[in-house]
């Protein structure tokens, strides 16, 4: 039996270019909160931009917009990836989103279930989120709400579209 392991992906567009003093503080924390995501039990990969200081992966940019960032990773469980989200300082990024991305009127994060050893590209992942935009959640994008697995993503009672 193959095993599985769950992808994710998270985009945004930031409010203002990477450089500028409005998304400083956002851009400073990055290494910090990648570095902590990238130690963390059940980590499997995530897609790395140039390896430059304070960058993230904000160098992929998607429909060649600069200010839209991405985050592409692979979690070997919902568990693990919620303990990420929910359990560090990632969570203090994350709620206080809207104060570096523009609010996006649309789907931005989906999840899928990878076998094992598979890294997704951004592209596919783009396609995944496209379809679940389309379709709603299905076995083949989705976001928290499908998953019964998830515990924290249900306690933490998520904005519905950041969450989704």
């Amino acid at each position: 039996m193959t095993t599985m392991h769950l992808a994710e992906l998270n985009i945004g567009r930031l409010l203002a270019p990477t450089d500028d003093p409005r998304v400083a503080e956002f851009m400073g924390a990055l290494d910090r909160v990648n570095g902590l995501g990238k130690r963390m039990p059940g980590f499997v990969w995530m897609m790395e931009g140039s390896g430059a200081p304070g960058t993230g992966n904000t160098e992929t940019k998607i429909g060649g917009d600069p200010q839209f960032v991405s985050n592409l990773s692979v979690w070997e469980s919902v568990e693990t990836l919620e303990s990420f989200v929910w359990n560090t300082v990632h969570r203090v990024f994350y709620e206080r989103g809207r104060e570096w991305f523009e609010v996006m009127g649309k789907t931005h994060f989906v999840m899928w279930w990878v076998p094992e050893g598979y890294r997704p590209t951004l592209d596919e992942a783009l396609a995944r989120l496209a379809h679940k935009d389309e379709h709603g959640d299905s076995d083949h994008a989705f976001g928290w709400s499908w998953l019964k697995e998830a515990k924290l993503f249900r306690q933490h009672q998520c904005n519905p579209l950041a969450a989704e």
